[in-house]
């Protein structure tokens, strides 16, 4: 009688599937990778495109900046009234915003597309697609440098690559991939990883790409822009492991995708999700706005009047924002072995309420990286919130849940661009550092509401506790 079950306690465990050629590659390989370069290449981009288009336009209308700059000093008002310069200024930024808004609507149905799409067929081809479409965008853009096109070309390579999703498509797959391959307890810590990742690149990109501008002109940044979209493009089809455990044939040119991420919010798994996901939705909004508010204004504030930063300050400023992100991603790690996550991230807000708080009244230098100084855990509560909303679905909507998270990030550049730098010089008159001052006011609503929605998971688990100790059990 014994036989049969000691010959299965003999047999040998059974093989694992045979991995497909092609599929091979070190487990150690993550997503990580891949966004580090695709941020590097949007880092480089980004302010090198808005230098040239200054260079460019400036000089078609006859404007040098070299010697109104050599001649005004810090606050003076004489170069801020010059015609011909407010004229260029206001090209520059007219086509900043065409690119920007372009992109962005675009962007806004092909992200919403793709997301969803990849809950079915894999993250890998929604990772392919936007890193060759940035790739793509790089391309058209050193064609207009050595061929001095028309600056709308510009334009064409944005929407070609939001086409593809853009960047806001790699990071809703990253992050996608990530709630995949990680498990609850540790996946705050793997989300703050990824946005270490973007501090790191981002760092890298402005703090590189100004000095190699200066060193070597446009032209062979944007070549290392094009290597790093490249770089990403081939790691997404040959290196990366795919994350969705049972794909499955999914058309992509149907509406399902943007009726799964509406049902997101209409019809979740759970009934307390919905007003969750709206919640911590609105409260990653107004942080994520007040973020890219106060970056937009840093430079300027830096360089008026009483600060008059010059470009090395300014360059050790841009590194301390940036380390924000590495300091948050050790803290949290810190912060976590005592307290749960909606703590970390009311910490988190303190450090970035109390960091605007001194930049706005900072006059001198010392103070000013004082402020930057107590902006270390600031970062914090982003990732914590990122890991709340992908809890709050199913494994088969994670594409779809940070398609609409992406699609959130695009507006809060939007609102932070048009609130943020029109109350900067409304405010100029009664005090410089309003803006940061409202940014701080601002972040004590995400903070209320992440601590309301804790109180509320505590007391709702312990009337459940309690529910189940007075049940009477059967023998």
């Amino acid at each position: 009688i014994l036989r049969p079950s000691m010959a299965a306690m003999a047999a040998p465990p059974p093989a694992e599937p045979p991995v497909p050629p092609g599929r091979r590659c070190p487990s150690l390989l993550g997503v990580e990778p891949l966004l580090f370069l695709a941020t590097v290449s949007l880092g480089l981009q980004g302010p090198l495109a808005t230098q040239y288009l200054w260079d460019r336009l400036g000089a078609e209308h006859g404007y040098s900046d070299r010697n109104s700059t050599e001649s005004s000093g810090c606050g003076d008002s004489n170069a801020t009234a010059d015609p011909l310069r407010q004229e260029v200024e206001a090209l520059v930024s007219h086509w900043n915003l065409y690119i920007n808004l372009g992109g962005f609507f675009v962007s806004l149905f092909s992200v919403t597309l793709f997301g969803p799409w990849s809950d079915g067929v894999g993250r890998r081809p929604a990772l392919i697609l936007p890193a060759a479409g940035m790739a793509l965008q790089t391309a058209i853009y050193l064609l207009v440098m050595y061929l001095e096109l028309h600056v709308a070309f510009f334009l064409l390579g944005r929407i070609l690559s939001s086409l593809t999703g853009d960047y806001s498509l790699i990071l809703a797959s990253c992050f996608s991939y990530v709630a995949d391959t990680s498990e609850r307890r540790v996946r705050t810590f793997r989300v703050a990883v990824l946005e270490a990742c973007l501090g790191t690149a981002g760092m890298v990109a402005s703090i590189g790409g100004g000095q190699w501008r200066k060193a070597q002109g446009y032209i062979n940044p944007f070549w290392l822009a094009f290597a790093a979209s490249l770089a990403a493009t081939l790691y997404a089809a040959f290196f990366l492991r795919e994350s969705v455990k049972q794909k499955k044939e999914t058309k992509l040119f149907t509406l399902s995708h943007y009726k799964a991420v509406y049902r997101l919010y209409t019809a979740p798994e759970h009934p307390s999700s919905r007003w969750k996901l709206a919640l911590y939705s609105l409260a990653f909004f107004l942080i994520v706005t007040v973020h890219f508010g106060a970056k937009d204004l840093y430079v300027l504030y830096e360089l008026g009047f009483p600060l008059c930063w010059a470009s090395d300050l300014i360059g050790y400023g841009s590194a301390a924002s940036y380390l924000a992100y590495l300091s948050s991603l050790v803290g949290l790690r810190l912060l976590q072995l005592c307290l749960e996550d909606t703590w970390v991230a009311e910490i988190g807000l303190i450090s970035n309420i109390a960091g605007l708080v001194v930049m706005s009244l900072a006059t001198t230098t010392p103070l000013m990286f004082t402020g930057y100084g107590i902006l270390f855990l600031s970062m914090a509560a982003t990732p914590v919130i990122r890991s709340k909303l992908s809890k709050l679905v199913s494994e088969t909507e994670q594409g779809a849940l940070f398609a609409s998270v992406a699609c959130v990030q695009g507006l809060c550049s939007l609102v932070s661009t048009g609130v943020f730098n029109s109350l900067y010089p409304a405010t100029l008159h009664f005090m410089r550092g309003f803006p940061f001052l409202f940014g701080a006011i601002i972040l004590l609503i995400p903070a209320a509401i992440l601590g309301w929605i804790q109180i509320w998971d505590s007391k709702h688990d312990y009337s459940h506790f309690q529910d189940a100790s007075l049940s009477p059990t059967k023998d």
